[in-house]
């Protein structure tokens, strides 16, 4: 076993196709289909533990790579859904270089129009980044507790006390929480079957990761809360498989719905700000003795150790700070043909997930993982590069499901798992449709707590 399987303790795959699917340098295909691989093959170690012989993974490159992709194929009844980027949100020219502000959620606009002194209007904003040095622009807007990134090299980035912290850490960090039994998994023939996965995550690492879990079996509960703001088309993209409720955290009544979800979960799944929910009380520790054999996942953008770990961050964001998008020396940002960072950070997660439940099932424990955007982008870089590629083509990737939006057309699961192939069993949820409690199960699908 070799590369990044073997890492994982995980065996080999297939994978069929050209990897010039994709315009640009970076071996983009290639990383969407051994992160996919991988979920997929970890799916299959579970199969194994139930005596299932799961057969022979493969995986397409031509469609890994469209479900890197997947949000710019969603359809609704045959129209393409709104745009989720908001009007501020993009690259400005700044006196040194260029500066990326993500402004999708209206705070971090308002962030931003607060940190340079001008109203919401992206000339505004144009011309007040025109005059400004982009890395003050960038410590401006994240003062103003929004999200910013100033367009650095890889030799810069590769020089900086960041990137060197991410360098010492593992792509998949796993570390134990607290000793607890083993739980042998259900007798489903499913490798997620009566699995029960609290997602609490925003775009678009942490929903793809959720996603995936589900199309594995899971019952995945994804929890926002009517205050936060969402990115529809984002929801409806990630949202399959699942279903959704909203818990306001910021109340004794919100955060005790919580605690009893979290006694009955399997996998928490969480993209917060670092240290954000355990500031209200939801550390591993806790999570671990609320749920003895709990598994912790947590992704966030720039890492969990280094000057840069607690900074909001972005795929988009992650990309120019750390070399990518100035990638060839170019007059202007060039970024991935795919939000690559989140989505291969997404599967990667779903693959730990299943790999910490594979050890609590043979060795017990409460187990933690942790990944970053910016340790897969270094993951990523390492790859090497390849000759331009062309643009995807899709056809017969796609699929229709129903949904209480109407018909979404959108990519097929990725991936190939012969004993149990992966499929969402409904659509995507509106966004707090669904009561905060998981599904109820029957007969012995379910292990015995």
């Amino acid at each position: 076993m070799t590369g990044l399987w073997g890492e994982l303790g995980l065996p080999d795959a297939v994978v069929t196709g050209e990897e010039t699917v994709l315009p640009g340098p970076f071996r983009v295909a290639h990383a969407a289909s051994q992160t996919i691989a991988a979920a997929t093959l970890a799916a299959g170690e579970l199969l194994r533990l139930k005596g299932i012989e799961p057969g022979t993974v493969s995986v397409d490159m031509r469609h890994a790579a469209a479900a890197f992709r997947s949000e710019r194929y969603l359809r609704v009844n045959g129209e393409p859904p709104a745009d989720p980027w908001a009007g501020l949100s993009g690259d400005y020219h700044a006196a040194d270089g260029w500066v990326r502000l993500h402004c999708n959620y209206p705070h971090h606009a308002e962030a931003v129009c607060r940190a340079l002194g001008v109203p919401d209007d992206r000339d505004a904003v144009a011309s007040a980044v025109a005059g400004r040095n982009s890395w003050d622009v960038q410590e401006a807007v994240l003062a103003e507790r929004g999200a910013a990134a100033a367009m650095r090299t890889r030799e810069q980035w590769l020089r900086g006390e960041q990137s060197q912290a991410l360098a010492q850490a593992p792509l998949v960090d796993f570390s134990p929480i607290a000793p607890s039994p083993a739980r042998p998994l259900s007798t489903s023939d499913r490798p997620l079957g009566a699995v029960r996965v609290l997602e609490l995550t925003h775009v678009i690492a942490g929903p793809v990761a959720g996603r995936a879990l589900a199309a594995h079996g899971a019952d995945v509960l994804h929890i926002g809360a009517a205050h936060l703001p969402v990115l529809p088309t984002l929801m409806m993209d990630t949202g399959l498989g699942k279903r959704s409720a909203h818990l306001d955290l910021r109340t004794d009544a919100g955060r005790d719905r919580l605690w009893r979800l979290i006694s009955e979960a399997d996998v928490f799944l969480q993209s917060f700000r670092p240290g954000a929910l355990a500031g209200l009380g939801f550390t591993p520790e806790r999570l671990a003795e609320a749920r003895p054999g709990i598994v912790l996942v947590e992704l966030d953008a720039y890492g969990w150790s280094g000057p840069w770990a607690a900074r909001r961050g972005f795929d988009s964001l992650v990309q120019m700070a750390s070399g990518i998008a100035a990638e060839g020396g170019l007059d202007k940002p060039r970024p991935l043909p795919a939000q690559a960072l989140d989505h291969a950070t997404g599967w990667l997660a779903a693959a730990a997930a299943m790999l910490a439940l594979r050890r609590r099932t043979v060795e017990g424990g409460s187990w933690r993982a942790r990944l970053s955007l910016a340790r897969t982008g270094l993951w990523l870089d390492s790859l090497g590069r390849l000759e331009d590629g062309g643009e995807l083509d899709v056809s017969g990737l796609l699929t229709e499901t129903a949904s209480v939006y109407g018909t979404l057309t959108h990519v097929r699961v990725p991936g190939t798992l012969p004993a149990s192939n992966p499929r969402w069993e409904n659509g995507s949820p509106l966004p707090g449709a669904d009561p905060a409690e998981f599904r109820k199960c029957s007969g012995n699908a379910r292990p015995k707590n």
